[in-house]
C-alpha cells in the first residue's frame, strides 16, 4: 500500500516481518507524510531501519518500554548522501521552519531517530 509519493507501507513494519496494525495506520501515515517532506527536500531515498515494533521485538532489541515505535510513530533512518548529524540538521530545520511536525530527534553513530510526538524532544 502506498502511503505517500515514495514511500510504501511494507518499509514500515516491524524487522520481525509483522505487519503496522489497521488501528496504528493514522500513525504511520502521518509519519510517512512527515518523511516524504524530508525526502523532497535531499531528492534522494531515505533508508528505514526501524519503524513500527511489536511490543516483542522493541524489548529484543532494547528499546524504551514506551518507544513510540510501538505506536508507529516513529522510524529510525539513514540516507546514502548524508551523515547522520547532517540529516539531523536538516530535519531540526524543517521543523523549525514548521515544514515537518514537531517532535522527538535523537542523533546516533549510524542513524537519525524522528518521531511524531508533537512536542520537541532531543537526544
Amino acid at each position: 500500500m502506498q502511503l505517500t509519493k515514495d514511500f510504501n507501507l511494507h518499509e514500515f513494519k516491524c524487522n520481525d516481518g509483522t505487519n503496522v496494525p489497521a488501528n496504528l495506520m493514522p500513525n504511520v501515515k502521518l509519519l510517512a507524510e512527515n518523511l516524504q517532506i524530508l525526502r523532497d527536500e535531499i531528492g534522494e531515498p531515505l533508508r528505514i531501519l526501524s519503524a513500527y515494533r511489536t511490543v516483542a521485538h522493541n524489548r529484543k532489541v532494547g528499546g524504551r518500554p514506551n518507544s513510540l515505535h510501538i505506536k508507529a510513530k516513529a522510524a529510525d533512518l539513514s540516507c546514502k548522501s548524508y551523515t547522520p548529524r547532517q540529516l539531523h540538521a536538516i530535519i531540526e530545520r524543517l521543523i523549525a521552519a514548521r515544514k515537518m511536525k514537531q517532535g522527538g530527534l535523537g542523533l546516533y553513530a549510524g542513524f537519525v531517530h524522528y518521531d511524531v510526538r508533537g512536542e520537541k524532544a532531543r537526544w
